[in-house]
């Protein structure tokens, strides 16, 4: 296939609209929701061929709903339920039908207004960094189609990113939302755990790594989303957040890590961009030093155990949480490998779960002394697609997995909140993405610096 840039951004009613400006267009009765729906169809049809990027369309759906993004186009991940579509988790292991209900955090994502128009792609069970399968064609990523586009949200960056539509639901287990957003050049921030209604398979588990979100382009898009949510249900147990419309007045003082706490180093391009983010900072007032993240020395062999734990989960569990269709025998090589890696430590899982559980307070120390943490989003720059396939023996694939996935995982653990926004560019022009990480519940004061840094620095639009 020849490598090229893809989007679909056009002169039809969406133009380079973000949600909000979508939504204000419905609101004024100028253009119908229908009307946006059918734009955000033949921008999907347009480029999908390329990207492949969408799970299973739904292109007859359109919202009568209500809220602060009434009519706005979007796609959910397709390891979540909506009713009506089918939810194949990225997988070859199942042949789902269709849902019979609708998530608890898609009923909170459906509050706001939006219109589904189907599910977007992740890898098997969000297992891995890039939206590639053993079995069929990778999801490209728009800015450069020879690339991945991230995970486990893959599918819903891509389509956000080619202007397919302006906002889709992501959710985020070791980076899953951070990560498809640094590599598509998009914004996306993973909540506190319990911000959002958790659904039913997480709160199950030990520890709750997932929490659900956005991937969009624009920050206010993202401000408006968790204002939206809130309306439909608030966690009392955290600080309210309500509508962040713009930058915060305070200057902060901000932790800086180039180099992965577990001792993986930064790509020298990465490391060049984390740089020139901090020197933009200081430029606005705020204050960068250097800060040193206080975690166990088997942190990765940890998280990496309890990723193993989930495999194992999924194989021995598919047929009743997932749909009677499950066959562990057909989960891809990376899930197999995770599964038999969780099996062979089963011994040391009471250990393993001691520590993880404790991270939570480890992650509050770096906050004692700085607002936010200034890191990568991954060690190097976006792979080409086959260098995190699924294809690729266990072993190698994992080592390289580690070597990439260094940043991100820490506040899935932690539950604490960070967002990922685009600062940088590579030679062959993908994005490059920092992280800022907060303490607990301060949603707010990522919102501002990110509002303020895409003020200062606009981030690169694919149509240019």
């Amino acid at each position: 296939m020849t490598s090229e840039r893809v989007h679909a951004f056009t002169g039809d009613v969406l133009g380079d609209l973000d949600a909000v400006g979508v939504a204000e267009l419905v609101r004024s009765g100028e253009v119908s929701a229908a009307e946006v729906a059918g734009a955000a169809v033949a921008r999907a049809e347009l480029v999908d061929p390329k990207l492949r990027a969408v799970a299973f369309p739904a292109y007859d759906r359109v919202s009568a709903a209500g809220g602060l993004l009434a009519g706005v186009p979007t796609f959910v991940k397709d390891n979540t339920d909506v009713r009506g579509l089918p939810s194949g988790h990225g997988s070859a292991a199942l042949r789902p039908g269709p849902a019979k209900r609708d998530a608890g955090f898609a009923r909170q994502y459906l509050s706001s207004g939006v219109t589904v128009l189907g599910k977007s792609r992740l890898p098997e069970f969000g297992f891995n960094a890039s939206t590639e399968f053993a079995g069929a064609e990778p999801t490209r990523n728009p800015w450069h189609t020879a690339y991945s586009a991230g995970a486990s949200s893959g599918g819903a960056a891509a389509l956000v990113a080619a202007g397919v539509v302006p906002i889709a639901h992501a959710n985020d287990g070791g980076g899953s939302i951070r990560i498809p957003a640094a590599c598509c050049g998009l914004v996306g921030l993973k909540p506190t755990r319990g911000r959002l209604v958790a659904n039913e398979q997480g709160r199950s588990l030990p520890i709750d790594l997932v929490s659900d979100g956005v991937v969009s382009r624009s920050v206010r898009d993202q401000a408006a989303f968790y204002a939206a949510a809130e309306r439909y249900w608030r966690n009392p147990q955290l600080p309210e957040l309500g509508l962040v419309e713009g930058p915060g007045r305070r200057r902060l003082r901000i932790g800086l890590v180039v180099d992965s706490p577990a001792g993986v180093r930064a790509c020298p391009r990465t490391a060049e961009v984390v740089a020139e983010t901090a020197s933009v900072l200081e430029g606005l007032g705020h204050r960068v030093e250097p800060v040193v993240v206080p975690i166990d020395g088997r942190f990765v062999a940890d998280f990496t155990a309890y990723w193993g734990m989930l495999s194992f989960l999924v194989s021995v569990t598919g047929k009743v949480v997932l749909d009677r269709s499950f066959q562990a025998s057909r989960m891809d090589g990376l899930s197999q490998g995770l599964r038999g890696l969780f099996r062979s430590r089963l011994l040391a899982a009471p250990g393993m779960l001691y520590r993880l559980s404790r991270v939570r307070r480890d992650y509050a120390r770096m906050f004692e002394r700085v607002d936010l943490v200034l890191s990568p989003v991954l060690a190097h720059v976006t792979p080409l697609l086959g260098h995190l396939s699924p294809t690729v023996p266990f072993e190698e694939l994992l080592t390289r997995l580690q070597s990439y996935v260094a940043y991100t995982p820490l506040n899935n653990v932690s539950g604490g909140p960070a967002i990922s926004v685009p600062m940088g560019a590579t030679a062959e022009g993908l994005p490059v993405g920092v992280q800022f990480s907060a303490a607990h519940g301060a949603e707010r004061t990522l919102l501002e610096l990110a509002f303020e840094l895409e003020a200062a620095r606009p981030w690169r639009r694919i149509q240019d």
